[in-house]
């Protein structure tokens, strides 16, 4: 089954390809630091401000660009596990990178990177480098038996004039579908605090296999806030994110599946999980975010 937009003809697009996000330019190495330039597009926002899971990735890229130099022969490892920390909202625009390596090794590495705008860092994650997985798992938990690999025809695409598509920009570079039997706010209705969606890049992006693993770690931070489904509307910020990369994911769209533990008064959890194409796990993310505000 095909979800209900054409999403090869979409007139909103953007071109502004998520690989632009991941190439950066050196800058200066000085000492154990390096520096690296960037830009994130407006593209890459959700509302005004730029999309935490997209500054993680981009993070990541520069993680790996100073590893990859400072250390060839580690090149085949690459960011396992980052976690994050927002110091402030960054604009979309020109961003800079600084670049720390704390450790290196045969199994493990580990490398700081802080987001840098107006001179201020605004983002910091730590990543943890290790070789990704390569084969089966011996164990892996059922959780998408009837979660189709695309999006089915009652799915709903987040076009730019949809009330998905004016929040998310995202969607103007990537193409995004929400199921609207867990979406239950999305007609007015309450429901479990859980959510679920298709995300994929367009071709260019999924042809290079860093860029892919990149986009599957901006992917786990795709989904709504799930209080949502609770009646708690707009903007939640993110106190810290985890994110796990397991594998490059399949060509095809990514799975997302978000859920929480808990929502609390002033706080609630959120689980993402995203599979590939073949079912795969190839990435999670669990972030503590605040309640949005009453309007």
């Amino acid at each position: 089954m095909t979800a209900t937009t054409s999403y090869s003809s979409r007139p909103d697009v953007v071109d502004a390809p998520f690989s632009r996000v991941c190439a950066l330019t050196e800058l200066e190495i000085s000492g154990d630091t390096a520096r690296y330039g960037g830009v994130i597009d407006p593209v890459w926002t959700i509302g005004s401000k730029l999309h935490g899971g997209t500054m993680v990735a981009a993070s990541a890229a520069a993680a790996v660009a100073r590893l990859r130099t400072a250390h060839p022969g580690l090149a085949e490892m690459f960011p396992v596990s980052a976690s994050t920390d927002f110091l402030g909202a960054p604009d979309p625009g020109a961003v800079e990178f600084e670049v720390r390596i704390r450790k290196t090794g045969r199994q493990i590495c580990l490398v700081d990177a802080d987001l840098v705008q107006g001179g201020r860092p605004l983002v910091h994650s730590a990543f943890t480098f290790a070789h990704l997985e390569g084969t089966d798992p011996a164990y892996r938990r059922e959780v998408v038996a009837d979660m189709p690999p695309e999006p089915p025809a009652g799915a709903i695409g987040y076009e730019k004039d949809s009330p998905m598509g004016r929040l998310v920009n995202v969607a103007q570079g990537a193409d995004v579908a929400i199921d609207p039997q867990w979406a239950r706010f999305l007609s007015g209705e309450h429901g479990e605090p859980r959510l679920r969606l298709w995300i994929r890049p367009r071709d260019a992006d999924a042809s290079d296999p860093d860029v892919a693993a990149y986009f599957a770690m901006m992917a786990g931070d795709m989904s709504p806030p799930v209080p949502a489904n609770l009646g708690h509307f707009g903007w939640a910020p993110t106190v810290q994110l985890t994110t796990y990369l397991r594998r490059r994911p399949a060509p095809g769209w990514l799975r997302v599946i978000a859920t929480a533990q808990e929502i609390g008064e002033r706080m609630f959890d959120e689980d993402q999980l995203v599979l590939d194409s073949t079912g795969a796990v190839v990435a999670q993310t669990r972030q503590l975010a605040l309640i949005p505000l009453p309007r």
